[in-house]
C-alpha cells in the first residue's frame, strides 16, 4: 500500500494492519543508540545511578552523565514531549508556542515559566540556569536562537535538537526515535515507549477506517504567499499526507519547505488543499484568497471546496501526529469517518 510504505520504512510497516503498528517501539530504527540502560532498584536497596548515555545527536557526540534536572525547551513540539513524558517538574524554562498547548498538557504547561515568546536572549536563558536545552528546530541552536550545541557545552549545558526536524524527508519512525532518545537521557524509558505504543494504537484506528486506497488523492500544501506560495516539499508532512491516503503533488523537490509558482500548482491540478494554520494570516483568511484567486478557480480542490486546514503544531514533528494523521484522513475521505 503506497500510503504506508515509506512512513514506517523503519518499522516494517509495509501492510497497514493493526498488529504492525503495534510493534514494540524498541523495533524502531535510529542511528542515534546510547550506550547504557536506565538506572535500576530493588527493593530495600539504595538506587543504583545510571551509567552514562552517549549518542550523535545531527553529527555531534554528545554524553548525558545524569538526568538532566533543569531542562529548558525552545519550540512547542518538543516541549510537548518532555510533558507527555511527565517530566514537567525537570523543566526550568519553555519557549515560542505557534498555537495552544494540548489541553491535557495544559496544567503542567502552566507550572512551566515561560521565558519568552519566541527564542530567549542568551542572557534570558542563563538567567533559568539549566543544565538541559531542548530545540525542535535549528534556528533555536542558531544566531538568533541561544548559541550552538558547542557553546553551550563549553558552559556545562547539555542539549538535544529534534532530529527529525532537521532532516530530509523525516517519517513518523524518525520521531519516534527522537522520543525513545528523551526517554534514554531523562531515565525515562519505560515512559517513552508508553507514549510510543499509544500514539501507534491511535494512528491504527485511523489507518483501519482508510482502508485501502488504490489512486491516492493528489494534495497541495499552502503555507503562504501570495505572489509565490510557499508550500511542503520533502518533508514530514509529505509521510502523513501518505499514510492519510494522499500524494503531495510537490513532494519530488526535495528540500523541506519551497516557494513555487501558482501556474505549477494549477498544472499539478491537487484533489485537495491542505492549509497550514500558522503566520500573520488566519486560516480564514487564507480559505478565502485561494478560494477566490482565479488562476485557481478550475482546480478540483477550489472547484469542489477541498480544503483542509492543519494547525502548524499538527504539523510539527512531535506527539500530535494521531491528531494530525485524523485531521487529514477525514478530510480526504470523509464517507469513510461518518
Amino acid at each position: 500500500m503506497m500510503m504506508a510504505h515509506k512512513l514506517f520504512k523503519g518499522l516494517g510497516f509495509g501492510v497497514m494492519t493493526a498488529a504492525m503498528l503495534l510493534v514494540s517501539a524498541c523495533g524502531s530504527s535510529t542511528s542515534t543508540q546510547p550506550t547504557a540502560p536506565a538506572k535500576t532498584e530493588q527493593a530495600g536497596a539504595p538506587a543504583v545511578e545510571s551509567k552514562p548515555v552517549t549518542l550523535v545527536n545531527n553529527g555531534i557526540e554528545m554524553t548525558y552523565p545524569k538526568a538532566p534536572e533543569r531542562a529548558v525547551t525552545l519550540n512547542q513540539h518538543v516541549t510537548e514531549i518532555m510533558l507527555a513524558l511527565g517530566l514537567a517538574d525537570k523543566m526550568v524554562g519553555t519557549a515560542y508556542l505557534d498555537d495552544q498547548i494540548l489541553p491535557e498538557l495544559k496544567a503542567d504547561y502552566d507550572k512551566v515559566p515561560v521565558l519568552s515568546d519566541k527564542y530567549p536572549t542568551k542572557e534570558v536563558l542563563m538567567a533559568a540556569n539549566p543544565d538541559f536545552v531542548y530545540a525542535g528546530w535549528k534556528s533555536g541552536f542558531g544566531e538568533k536562537g541561544v548559541g550552538s550545541m558547542q557553546d553551550l557545552e563549553k558552559v556545562g549545558i547539555k542539549s538535544y535538537l529534534q532530529t527529525s526536524s532537521s532532516m530530509p524527508g523525516p517519517t513518523i519512525d524518525d520521531v519516534f526515535a527522537d522520543i525513545t532518545n528523551i526517554g534514554r537521557i531523562f531515565r525515562v524509558e519505560d515512559k517513552a515507549n508508553e507514549l510510543i505504543n499509544k500514539m501507534k494504537s491511535e494512528m491504527d484506528q485511523t489507518i483501519s477506517k482508510i482502508g485501502k486506497v488504490d489512486k491516492p488523492l493528489h494534495v497541495f500544501v499552502y503555507d503562504n504567499g501570495e505572489d509565490q506560495p510557499s508550500t511542503a516539499a520533502n518533508n514530514y508532512m509529505t509521510s502523513l499526507i501518505e499514510i492519510a491516503g494522499g500524494k503531495n503533488i510537490f513532494d519530488d523537490i526535495q528540500k523541506g519547505w519551497a516557494d513555487v509558482s501558482w501556474e505549477e500548482v494549477v498544472n499539478r491540478n491537487p484533489d485537495v488543499i491542505i492549509i497550514v494554520d500558522f503566520g500573520d494570516r488566519t486560516a480564514e483568511q487564507k480559505r478565502n484568497f485561494l478560494l477566490t484567486k482565479k488562476e485557481l478557480a478550475d482546480i478540483p480542490a477550489i472547484k469542489n471546496q477541498r480544503l483542509i486546514v492543519l494547525p502548524l503544531s499538527a504539523a510539527s514533528e512531535g506527539v500530535r501526529a494521531p491528531i494530525a494523521l485524523k485531521i487529514l484522513a477525514e478530510g480526504l475521505y470523509p464517507d469513510k469517518f461518518k
